[in-house]
């Protein structure tokens, strides 16, 4: 069902106004150039700050334009789940579910057995779910920890039946949920079973992780050990396929006398010689390997790190593939990416608000959002390269069980399958080019989602109205989150540089989703026009060079509605999906940050590959930190701590900033030039310096103030210092 807020006709009124704003601004930078009466030299460098601010201008302006695409028309979903459970209970398709990890330093495994306990939990026919886990790690511990959750699953499947546990991550169920009515003493006994016998899972796997080894106890419990006796290394090891579970056969069934769903693990086989190409690689090796055993019809992949926090999920999926009128056209159904572990104000803007409440609402109307890589159901046709056409309309109700191969053993769907997932299956065929994930990209998901619509599929974005499908874990620290938005900007304009929109998509996908799709494929050369704006009007401002109109001059009205319209814009939306004043303002700070240092060298990173002097890369994001950082997290103090180049540009852009700051006060209250003269004439600059020395009072505290482990480390500080100095006595001489 779509609809649309009340208030858009309000924000389109909102938005022409603010367009007539900016259309006066270049009508302003046009009519009137920088003129100087002091010398040829400074008249030159005026003029070529004029302009370099014109194109910055211009440049925001049209990126302005695609954010208003956007929130032009945004589509809002919801299911009617019992609709599905009256006209096909009886024949629910098959789901294959994809889980994939790549480190157990990075990711521990008990996190991991958590995210595929709550998916093996669905709200679904256990004898129709087939649940995978790629571990990119290829490490023992892992696969102790999947043998430890299959069978805590024969307890722990009966019990979320029982009680309609939610959620049906036993971590974050006992996290979040109340006790029990202890004046049932049935349920308060269960209740305290289950507890404890997870609990002595969660220690064993925790000690044997620590031990960084399997026992030669642990090592007999199952023959799958056995294969670790042959591994060289996580990056030189041959296949290793378990199924732990088999679900095809019928004495695979919980305490209650159940089915159990299927649960595979799978490492596929590297070798040093062999590009393994990441995420991408490891996903197209799930969907050969599932199409042996399962060959489920709709496939979903979530992260290891992202549990399932609504049971009817699948249901709610179901609902858009099994549309009779539009459910043939859809390639996938992408649900919103979430954490769990935000602080209040969210110090480092990672809870995507605006994109998942606001963005990916807007792409909807235009034929599908982008896909994110996690928490997404997809039909298994598209995703292996299918293009759409009316003969794609499948009759869901002929699917049968019988696509599984019930003949087979285990073992022999074991041995079968390792040769799908080797080094050189690919070798010569469509497999990440027309066929599965896209490889070659920093960003496989965006780029994959981009070819399905391409191919003429359509996608859904759904954000269940009354419980989250997905929980993950967001950065916790600065540079957790900082590098993960340069791995995400590299990526996205490594598309617009090779599959760009317009090109790529011309005929197949509508302007409007070419336009939105620029909004994210863009964000590394947002940093250019940025740079600029925080940089230049300071140091010009310390030779005295005006860049904007007198504060007396009409002007400057344009100038002030289109910046703290803007602002106050950011703001109301802001605190209408659910956010709090200090975190919109931590998400300026974070925007800004993000645009001057992460998106900075995501555009450098590009260009170097134009060159041939880049490669792509994949760079994990820690799901763990030491109690110190935790608890600095907890009390939403930012994290520094760590040399890093993205550390130096922040320092020097702030320092330098907060010198011209307070070099301009000394000038307005010593010198002898009248205060209102000089307000007058530098009156906006000032403003906007001001603005971004106060948006960086945290990182003045972590340079200068702060003495615990996560401030700034002092080399860091003394080179952006120096840079800062540097900088601004050019600037004066």
């Amino acid at each position: 069902m779509k609809s649309a807020m009340g208030i858009i006709p309000l924000f389109r009124l909102f938005a022409a106004s603010i367009f007539v704003g900016r259309c006066l601004i270049f009508v302003y930078r046009v009519s009137h150039t920088y003129t100087s009466t002091e010398n040829e030299e400074e008249e030159a460098l005026g003029k070529w700050a004029w302009i370099g601010l014109f194109l910055s201008e211009l440049w925001f302006t049209v990126y302005w334009l695609f954010s208003v695409v956007v929130r032009w028309k945004p589509s809002y979903r919801r299911t009617f789940k019992d609709s599905l459970s009256l006209r096909y209970e009886q024949v629910l398709p098959d789901v294959d579910i994809f889980v994939c990890t790549a480190d157990p330093t990075v990711e521990p495994p008990t996190m991991v057995i958590n995210t595929v306990l709550s998916v093996m939990a669905y709200d679904y026919p256990p004898q129709k779910l087939s649940v995978y886990l790629s571990d990119d790690g290829g490490s023992d511990l892992t696969f102790y920890a999947m043998l430890e959750a299959s069978r805590f699953a024969i307890e722990w499947l009966p019990f979320c039946r029982k009680f309609k546990v939610e959620p049906r991550s036993p971590e974050a169920f006992f996290r979040t949920a109340h006790q029990l009515p202890l004046e049932n003493t049935d349920i308060a006994v269960e209740w305290t079973t289950i507890k404890k016998l997870y609990e002595s899972m969660k220690v064993r796997i925790e000690s044997t992780t620590r031990l960084g080894q399997i026992s030669e106890e642990i090592r007999k419990e199952h023959k799958g050990f056995r294969e670790w006796d042959f591994v060289s290394g996580p990056r030189d090891h041959h296949t290793i396929l378990q199924i732990l579970i088999d679900g095809r056969r019928a004495k695979a069934v919980d305490n209650e006398g159940q089915p159990l769903p299927t649960l595979v693990y799978l490492t596929r086989e590297k070798r040093p010689q062999y590009h393994h190409n990441f995420k991408a690689g490891a996903m197209n090796a799930l969907i050969r390997v599932s199409s042996r055993i399962s060959n489920a019809p709709v496939i979903l992949n979530v992260d290891c790190d992202m549990y399932s926090n609504n049971s009817e999920s699948v249901r709610d999926a179901l609902c858009f593939f099994l549309d009779e009128k539009k459910g043939h056209e859809i390639a996938y159904v992408q649900f919103p990416q979430v954490f769990d572990n935000l602080t209040k104000n969210d110090v480092y803007s990672s809870s995507l608000r605006i994109v998942s409440k606001v963005d990916l609402h807007g792409f909807d109307s235009y034929g599908g959002p982008l896909y994110i890589g996690s928490a997404c159901f997809h039909r298994r046709e598209s995703l292996c390269g299918t293009k759409y056409n009316k003969a794609c309309q499948q009759d869901w109700m002929t699917i049968k069980v019988e696509t599984k191969n019930n003949e087979e053993s285990a073992h022999e769907l074991e041995e079968i399958c390792k040769v799908l997932a080797s080094c050189t299956y690919e070798e010569n065929s469509h497999w990440g080019n027309e066929m599965g994930l896209k490889y070659g990209c920093a960003v496989e998901d965006v780029i994959t989602g981009l070819a399905m619509q391409c191919r003429g599929w359509k996608s859904i974005y759904f954000d269940p109205p009354d419980r989250t499908g997905f929980l993950g874990v967001g950065p916790t620290t600065l540079l957790q989150a900082l590098v993960q938005q340069k791995r995400w900007s590299e990526g996205d304009f490594h598309i617009f540089l090779r599959h760009n929109p317009f090109l790529y998509g011309y005929n197949t996908i509508s302007l409007g989703l070419q336009l939105s799709y620029c909004l994210y494929l863009l964000w590394a050369p947002h940093c250019l026009a940025s740079l600029y704006y925080v940089s230049v009007p300071s140091l010009c401002l310390l030779r005295g060079i005006s860049l904007f109109p007198q504060v007396s001059n009409p002007w400057v009205i344009p100038f002030v509605y289109v910046f703290f319209g803007n602002l106050a814009f950011s703001l109301v939306e802001f605190l209408y999906c659910g956010g709090t004043c200090l975190e919109w303002l931590n998400s300026q700070r974070m925007w800004l940050y993000k645009t001057t240092t992460s998106y900075l060298f995501g555009f450098c990173d590009n260009i170097l590959r134009l060159l041939g002097y880049s490669k792509s890369s994949f760079v994990l994001t820690a799901k763990v930190v030491d109690e110190d950082v935790s608890k600095r997290y907890e009390q939403e103090v930012m994290e520094f701590g760590t040399t890093s180049p993205l550390f130096t540009v922040l320092a020097t852009l702030a320092l330098l900033n907060a010198l011209v700051f307070f070099v301009e006060l000394k000038r307005l209250f010593v010198e002898d030039e009248p205060i209102s003269l000089a307000l007058n004439r530098y009156g906006l600059q000032i403003t906007l310096c001001g603005l971004l020395a106060f948006i960086n009072l945290p990182l003045y505290q972590a340079l200068f103030l702060r003495k615990d482990m996560g401030k700034m480390p002092t080399s860091v500080t003394y080179r952006s210092i120096v840079f800062a100095l540097v900088a601004c006595l050019t600037a004066m001489y």
